[in-house]
This record gives structure tokens, sequence and C-alpha cells, in this order.
């Protein structure tokens, strides 16, 4: 604790690190150039137990502790223009029993992969309005996520069932029905966008 009150006295470039990280809750090295505080701060802050190491170039204050959205943070405060989708997103809205292994992301077409050490990843590559149409925006331990709201996951489901499986899709579409989480209208939208109304159809009708 002496040590600890010791740098605070010492660093101003600590006390900005602490409230910059107090605003956006998880800080990579680059965040720190717009406070005008040496990257080497984070390191000393680190061996001081002021901010905690969450993966390759990430920080968070300690004492926000870990939640169940920690890993979605994680991702999004290092790939900004990342959207939860498919198995990951169904997670989010609450419309599956699975916990998937990876998080699963949609980035534009050409994209890379992100290197990043946790959580591991399953990207899409995803062009056009099938890419930033339903896009929602919320925040979760201080950090923005971008995810799909539930019509469009739902399409994404059926436009990429080879990829997790037709009965994930049909689960995912029955749970959005029977919980009102989705209209037919909206769910009509995007599988026009995602291009598959057709695939769709019979399964719509079924239910409604």
């Amino acid at each position: 604790m002496e040590h600890t009150a010791k740098i605070m006295r010492q660093d101003t470039h600590a006390r900005r690190v602490l409230d910059l990280l107090a605003q956006k809750g998880m800080l990579r090295p680059s965040d720190l150039d717009a406070i005008e505080a040496p990257r080497v701060a984070l390191t000393r802050m680190t061996a001081a137990g002021l901010v905690e190491k969450v993966g390759r170039g990430l920080y968070r204050l300690p004492e926000r502790g870990g939640s169940e959205h920690e890993s979605l943070a994680a991702v999004a405060a290092k790939v900004p223009q990342a959207v939860f989708c498919l198995l990951t997103a169904l997670q989010f809205h609450g419309l599956t029993t699975q916990l998937p292994r990876q998080v699963w992301i949609a980035m534009p077409r050409g994209s890379h992969v992100p290197r990043i050490d946790y959580p591991p990843l399953k990207m899409i590559q995803v062009s056009g309005e099938a890419y930033s149409a339903g896009i929602e925006v919320v925040e979760r331990d201080h950090v923005q996520l971008r995810v799909y709201g539930v019509a469009k996951t739902v399409v994404d489901c059926f436009k990429h069932r080879n990829k997790i499986g037709l009965d994930v899709a049909l689960e995912a579409l029955r749970d959005a029905r029977a919980q009102r989480k989705a209209s037919a209208d909206d769910l009509g939208h995007y599988a026009k966008i995602c291009r598959v109304a057709n695939v769709m159809r019979p399964y719509l009708e079924a239910i409604e």
C-alpha cells in the first residue's frame, strides 16, 4: 500500500491513466497517446497492482472483476469494427442454452482474423448491407459492444446454417418468436438482405 501511494504521489501519468480507465473500462497502450502518457506507465502500474492485464495489450481496473460479458468487452476494445454474431449473439440475447467455446464475430469482407490471445475467435466475413444492417450498440463493462439484433441474428443463423447447424437456427427462430423478440416483418426484412428469404419462408409459415 505504501509503495502504491508513493507511485500515485509521484506519477501524474498514473492519475491520467486511471481517469481514462474509469471512462473507457479497458485500455490499449495506444489509448495513452490521447492523454500524453508514456506507454511504460501501464507496465509500472501493472507491477504496482493499480491496473490488471487481461490479454495482449489490454488493461482494466482490477477492482472491476470479471463479468459474463468480459470476453466480449475485451474483443470490442481491441477490434472496434467487430460485430458479435451467430452463437455469441444468440447467447447475448438469451436465445440459446449453448455456451460457445469461441466468440463469433462478423467483419467486413477482406478482413484478417484479429490477433488476440484471449478469447478465441471465430470470424465470418460479410459484405455490404448484410454486414452493416441490424447492428445494435450496447454498453457492458463501460465498453461499447456492437452486436446484431435478434431478428438479424436469427436470419444469420439460417444464412450460415452449414457452420452452426440447421437445428440451432430453428431453435433460435422458435424462441425468438415465442418470446416475441423478433417480428415476422423484421425477420422477412433481414432475410431479403441476406438472401435467405426462400430458405426461411416454410419455417416462418410453420410457426405463425
